[in-house]
């Protein structure tokens, strides 16, 4: 073995285990597994051109010279995006820990309530101090959020209105650049027209469906929309309002003024800048409008015993289920960091956040006082942290402040604003203070305490918050880390087993990929900052960019998406405008085979297509026949194809190049779905099966942690005609000479999590990265032949192979009153998360393996599921007391003096031998979906009421 091999340390098949596993899959040799399963036409005749793999000691020393090519200043520019300080016991037991980021969505309760806990707390958080009544688990980003909410006011319009056909919709001109730039992409193919203007000054009619205004304005003006929301109402319009979560916990609550949305980003709650992201970002809006909110919520509802236990609520309008009528994606959330948040919450507590934002509050006052005695002009009269000044010769300015490692921020206006934040000190006032000084040539003054109350009585909060025991109780160091310990032990992810999902990818994410993400000199930069200040950062996106193209065969990358679902919309928005850009703009038709991803559908509605179905074979293949129909019926119109390669029944598809062509002979585009591209880097490519345009899932193929459900990337890379295209950004620009505008708020999307991908490339390089989607195949294919016989796998390859994951059919169990989820939950007691359940096809399971998982799990996985299925056949129709139907079993069970089971306690909790080494409890028992779903509570309500709402059973 070499020690400094990386692909051997991610890798966790050993070379003495391949004769064992050839054998079982029935392969001479692994060149004949894969000659077996990916089809020859499309199989890449060189390797890929990436640069030498680099050890694990050789990539943290690339990346620590890498580091110092960024300039961390401080940095006062706003514009939503502020330094803060993330407590250490938050960084050390949540954001380094594999416990946390390493767990997947919470789709399987059991498993995941300490996850869940952590998510109600946040929601708590944001409704409380929004004073709204309901909020979701978290969006991307400030801008991607007010765009969800546009659309959502946009979606529930009156009858009448929508009769009417009205589309117009009001945006506050002190909105963020970054937001309206997202609110252009989204209104664009909706036909959604934005009025831009000052709400004091603009004259509503019934003509609007709704509005959008920024609190405080992104120079950081305060403005009463008391008045103008209370006539948005009369004329039936509704609002939204983007607030910044700070600093409401001084103002008063966009809820109070009756709005119908309250949106934003939690980024100052601890989140580190990271040039752009990952951030959470908080949608809160009314119960009213429960079924349209999107994204998931976390709710309270019982479990089979009727104790308390906690769930995804309303199922969260599962794409999988609505597709093409979607609210929107599910996959549009920033769990870790909304956990994060959220335990920001909990660590300061009402009090400590009042500490915060008073601190914030007097330093603005502060400065604002000492710069006015220089003669300057402050043009906001209600602030709570942002100050601007009218200053001749900005310019000069700007050269003094760089030079003194000052960042403000300069309008196109030439004014130039402050933002003070959580890490600013006296003494960093009076830097600032002195650079002004310098800059006029006067004597300095000295920055004071201000007493001047520059909030109005009308705008002070006086609602009270977070009066919930959680957010009083663990405000010590040791009380927190317990409780994140407490909640971690509630929670399965793959720091104990493996999670076999698939279309997920749950792979190693490896500690040296992630341990550069804590070094202050990335995590502190913001997005906005000069790009000579970010010359580390721009290396690392410019070589990812590179490698990810060069892997694609395609031309040109865009990393600003930040997540799956956005790389599919920003895939399909630059078809959009290619075909804008030929005279082609009526191609609107968006072809997709019955068995695409959930989210495609909704995808391409958001970018303004109009979905036809085609038809997949009894190989689970598509029907060729009835695509080459649809086609012809749609050849004027057709816009694109969105297919997933290898299909997502887990086969590599021999008429792909056929396929494709035929969509360019009628001038479409193909959109390939990177969900599966892990069976493709290094032996074929989105290029050469013909696609234009795909997105990549960096948070599955490139090894960024799933962290519950985000932080994810989902970069687009395209063909030639489609690069002028990639989408830019308002502020630092990026893109193509012809970009779209913004898909998520910071110019290269999450960049801080990038550095993860970055890693994986550099230390695997060519080699290592095809040597990956091999043994992906190995390993999916020796599941597989393990299983057969106990199993029927639902669709095989022409030679009888799955491609990195396949489809166990569950449905014929019925006959032994069994259901697939009676076998997803009976994992839980072998210690296993259960793979992908009844998708893409009702009743069976999803098994995706991955490249990182050694032989001993693999087997352990395959024995458990072959137990699984002595117990199905061992179970009894009249008898639904089974040990399958009363899975999971918890350590409260098995430890009650009552046990009225027909089988032993032995059987239920340690049914193999490996699990009693190694055992997790799960800590409750079925979630009851359908009561929560009627009983909807998703903050950290009181205990009585919970208990009034969840009698016992």
């Amino acid at each position: 073995m070499k020690t400094e091999v990386f692909a051997q340390r991610h890798i966790g098949i050993r070379p003495e285990d391949l004769p064992e596993m050839l054998e079982v899959v029935k392969a001479e040799n692994l060149e004949q597994l894969i000659f077996e399963t990916i089809p020859d036409d499309i199989r890449l005749k060189q390797s890929l051109n990436l640069p030498a793999a680099l050890s694990e000691q050789e990539f943290l020393v690339h990346l620590e010279e890498l580091a110092d090519k960024n300039k961390v200043f401080k940095s006062y520019i706003g514009l939503g995006y502020h330094d803060c300080v993330t407590p250490s016991v938050i960084k050390r037991n949540i954001l380094e820990n594999p416990g946390w980021y390493t767990a997947y969505t919470p789709y399987q309760a059991e498993v995941a309530q300490g996850r869940l806990e952590a998510l109600l707390n946040f929601q708590t958080v944001v409704c409380d101090l929004t004073q709204m009544e309901i909020a979701n688990a978290s969006l991307l980003d400030e801008s991607t959020a007010a765009a969800e909410a546009m659309t959502m006011l946009f979606d529930v319009r009156s009858r009448d209105q929508k009769k009417r056909g009205i589309l117009k919709f009001f945006v506050d001109q002190a909105v963020l650049p970054q937001t309206l730039s997202l609110l252009k992409t989204r209104s664009t193919p909706l036909n959604i027209e934005l009025v831009i203007g000052n709400p004091d000054e603009q004259t509503l009619d019934e003509n609007y469906f709704g509005c959008l205004l920024q609190y405080p304005g992104k120079y950081g003006n305060i403005q009463d929309f008391s008045a103008f929301i209370e006539n948005a109402k009369a004329l039936e319009i509704k609002t939204a309002v983007a607030a910044d979560i700070l600093s409401l916990v001084l103002l008063k609550a966009p809820g109070e003024w009756g709005v119908d949305v309250v949106v934003g980003t939690t980024q100052r709650f601890g989140i580190p800048l990271g040039y752009g992201g990952p951030h959470a970002a908080f949608y809160a809006t009314r119960e009213a409008y429960k079924r349209n909110i999107p994204g998931r919520i976390i709710g309270m509802t019982k479990d089979t015993d009727g104790a308390p236990a906690l769930r995804m609520a309303l199922q969260t309008r599962e794409q999988h289920i609505k597709r093409d009528k979607a609210t929107s994606n599910i996959c549009t959330a920033q769990v870790l960091l909304a956990v994060m948040a959220g335990m920001y919450g909990v660590y300061h507590g009402p009090e400590g956040l009042k500490d915060i934002a008073i601190r914030v509050h007097n330093r603005a006052k502060s400065l604002d006082q000492a710069l006015q005695g220089l003669g300057l002009q402050q043009l906001n009269s209600v602030y709570f942290d942002t100050l601007l000044f009218e200053v001749e010769n900005s310019t000069g300015l700007k050269k003094i402040a760089e030079k003194a490692g000052l960042n403000f921020l300069y309008t196109p206006e030439g004014q130039v604003g402050i933002s003070v934040n959580e890490t600013t000190t006296a003494a960093d006032l009076q830097e600032i203070v002195d650079c002004f000084s310098s800059f006029l040539g006067k004597d300095s003054a000295t920055a004071k305490e201000s007493s001047e109350e520059v909030i109005p009585a009308n705008l002070q909060r006086q609602t009270v918050f977070l009066d919930h025991p959680v957010f009083r109780q663990y405000h010590s160091e040791t009380a927190l880390m317990r409780y994140i310990k407490k909640l971690e032990r509630k929670d399965l992810a793959l720091n104990h087993s493996m999670i076999a999902l698939g279309s997920c990818t749950m792979k190693l994410n490896a500690a040296t990929e992630m341990l550069p993400l804590s070094w202050g000199k990335w995590a502190h930069l913001h997005p906005f900052v000069p790009i000579d200040q970010a010359q580390g950062y721009q290396y690392m996106l410019q070589k990812l960019e590179d490698y990810l193209t060069e892997i694609t065969g395609f031309a040109a990358t865009s990393l600003q998406p930040n997540s799956g679902a956005q790389g599919e919309y920003a895939g399909l928005m630059t078809i959009r405008a290619y075909h804008q850009s030929r005279g082609e703009g009526h191609r609107n038709i968006c072809l997709i085979p019955a068995s695409a991803h959930g989210t495609n559908p909704a995808s391409a509605v958001m970018a303004g297509m109009k979905v036809v179905v085609t038809k997949t074979d009894e190989k689970g293949n598509i029907d060729l026949a009835d695509l080459e129909e649809k086609v012809l019926q749609h050849q004027e119109n057709l816009a694109a194809l969105m297919v997933t390669y290898p299909s997502t029944h887990g086969v590599f598809e021999s008429s792909i190049v056929q396929i494709t062509s035929l969509i360019h002979q009628y001038g479409g585009q193909v959109y390939m779905d990177g969900a599966n591209m892990n069976a493709q880097v290094g032996l074929t490519n989105p290029a050469t099966i013909g696609a234009d345009v795909c997105h990549l899932n960096l948070h599955k193929t490139f090894a960024i942690p799933h962290g519950g459900g985000g932080p994810g990337v989902g970069p687009i890379c395209v063909a030639e005609q489609l690069k002028p295209f990639l989408p830019g950004h308002p502020v630092v620009p990026t893109g193509g000479d012809q970009a779209i505008t913004a898909i998520s708020g910071a110019p290269w999307g999450s960049a801080l999590a990038c550095l993860i991908s970055y890693g994986y490339i550099c230390m695997l390089g060519a080699e290592g990265v095809t040597d990956a989607t091999i043994i992906s195949i190995l390993n999916a294919n020796y599941i597989k032949e393990r299983l057969d016989g106990h199993y029927s796998v639902l669709y095989s390859g022409e030679r009888g192979r799955a491609a990195h994951e396949m489809i166990i059919d569950c449905r014929p169990f019925k006959a032994h009153g069994i259901e697939v989820t009676d076998i997803a939950k009976r994992l839980m007691d072998y210690g296993f998360h259960a793979p992908t359940v009844s998708f893409p096809v009702a009743g069976t399971l999803m098994i995706e393996p991955t490249e990182s998982e050694p032989k001993d799990e693999l087997d352990r996985f395959c024995d458990a599921m072959i137990s699984i299925r002595q117990e199905i056949e061992d179970a009894v129709l009249e008898e639904p007391n089974n040990v399958l139907r009363n899975a999971p079993h918890t350590l409260g069970m098995l430890t009650a003096e009552n046990w009225d089971f027909p089988y032993s306690r032995e059987k239920a909790a340690f049914p193999l031998p490996f699990v009693v080494e190694n055992k997790f409890w799960p800590t409750v028992r079925r979630a009851d979906e359908a009561f929560g779903d009627r009983n909807l509570m998703c903050t950290c309500a009181p205990m009585e009421a919970y208990e009034e709402a969840v009698p016992a059973s």
